[in-house]
């Protein structure tokens, strides 16, 4: 539970402080939480939290009851996360380049530390399952297609400069997932740690 609760936390604090303040979509739900936030003045929390429980509930039965509650639990903490610090952050930190590599990089080690004890943070790869298994196609094109969608929604309505900074973000990201997967628990003993406590 720790290592889930710390992956969550830190995907937060990524959000929060270095990709919202400019619009920067870590993901399809992320996206429309953007876009929620840009048009209702919804918070980005709510937005977030609401999006991955109707999915969830939606999925509940695919998913299997301990992978959803697992699943949820993640998405709580990151929504809570979020909640918490965004009254701190009025204005971007720095200047987009720079929170934008920040961000992906917290953001992916984040991620990648919940891929790494076997988590789901939610998101768009709930509905890609389900579209997946309904319509009987490949989950990771699937998958591409919803969040393309949506980031290409979230340029025109937001700032077309935001594509950019998304797809920047997702490549950053992945390599950090993908890093993360690699490192030995010899080699990093807090992750060790996680690991065994999330037997």
């Amino acid at each position: 539970m720790a290592g889930l609760t710390f992956g969550a936390f830190v995907q937060g604090i990524a959000m929060t402080f270095f990709l919202f303040p400019h619009h920067i979509s870590s993901g399809g739900a992320a996206g429309i939480s953007i876009i929620l936030n840009f048009l209702f003045q919804t918070p980005y929390a709510a937005a977030l939290w609401a999006l991955n429980a109707i999915m969830i509930f939606i999925a509940f039965k695919r998913l299997g009851k301990s992978s959803a509650a697992g699943t949820m639990f993640c998405v709580t903490v990151t929504a809570v996360t979020i909640h918490l610090f965004s009254p701190f952050v009025s204005e971007p930190l720095s200047h987009p380049a720079f929170d934008l590599t920040a961000g992906a990089v917290i953001f992916g080690t984040g991620l990648g530390i919940l891929f790494r004890l076997g988590a789901s943070s939610g998101g768009m790869d709930i509905l890609a399952l389900i579209i997946s298994k309904w319509r009987g196609l490949k989950p990771g094109k699937t998958l591409f297609y919803i969040n393309s969608s949506i980031l290409l929604l979230t340029g025109l309505i937001v700032d077309v400069k935001t594509i950019f900074y998304a797809v920047a973000c997702q490549w950053i990201a992945g390599k950090m997932i993908d890093m993360i997967g690699m490192i030995s628990t010899e080699k990093l003993p807090i992750l060790r740690l996680f690991v065994s406590a999330n037997k």
